[in-house]
């Protein structure tokens, strides 16, 4: 799949990850808020509701956030590094850690960058495992063998084991 063009790709990605952390927030805050709430079914479907809308935008806000601050250091680079390939993201996943936790200080962002670097390491460690694991299945497949030439061999051979056998011999071949 083709990525959209580097400005573009900042609405994109923003949209995408705002999306999936409301929706997932969405889902954890519903249980959440189900279960916290006062017995009674109709208690706590407004309970669940309510925590929903209390919470989930700010969790999809926290998503987009991310993946606007990843998106801009990864176009950065690509503009700066004239390609693009998984160091871009790696870097860019560790610095988005730094940048996010720069109200901690210096070792929160240090430590922070190094936890987000190594995920997106990961990340691209597998993408790129990956990628070589089915790239091998569009390799040509070879040729079958010919064993054409053993058939006239096996059937001498079960042909002289039963004849063996008919003999009341049948150990030797």
């Amino acid at each position: 799949m083709e990525r959209e063009p580097c400005p573009f790709r900042l609405l994109e990605d923003c949209g995408g990850a705002f999306t999936m952390g409301a929706l997932a927030s969405g889902v954890f805050q519903a249980i959440k808020g189900f279960r916290d709430a006062p017995s009674g079914l109709d208690y706590r479907l407004a309970g669940s509701m309510a925590a929903v809308r209390a919470r989930s935008g700010r969790v999809g806000g926290r998503f987009a956030s991310y993946a606007a601050t990843f998106s801009s250091i990864d176009c950065a680079l690509v503009y700066c590094r004239k390609r693009e390939d998984a160091w871009n993201s790696v870097i860019s996943g560790a610095a988005t850690g730094a940048i996010l936790a720069a109200r901690q200080g210096l070792n929160g962002m240090m430590g922070s960058a190094l936890v987000y670097g190594v995920i997106m390491g990961l990340i691209e460690g597998t993408n790129i495992l990956m990628g070589q694991h089915s790239a091998g299945k569009f390799q040509p497949t070879p040729k079958p063998l010919d064993r054409t030439s053993e058939i006239p061999q096996q059937k001498k051979t079960f042909s002289d084991l039963y004849n063996n056998f008919k003999q009341g011999n049948p150990t030797s071949v």
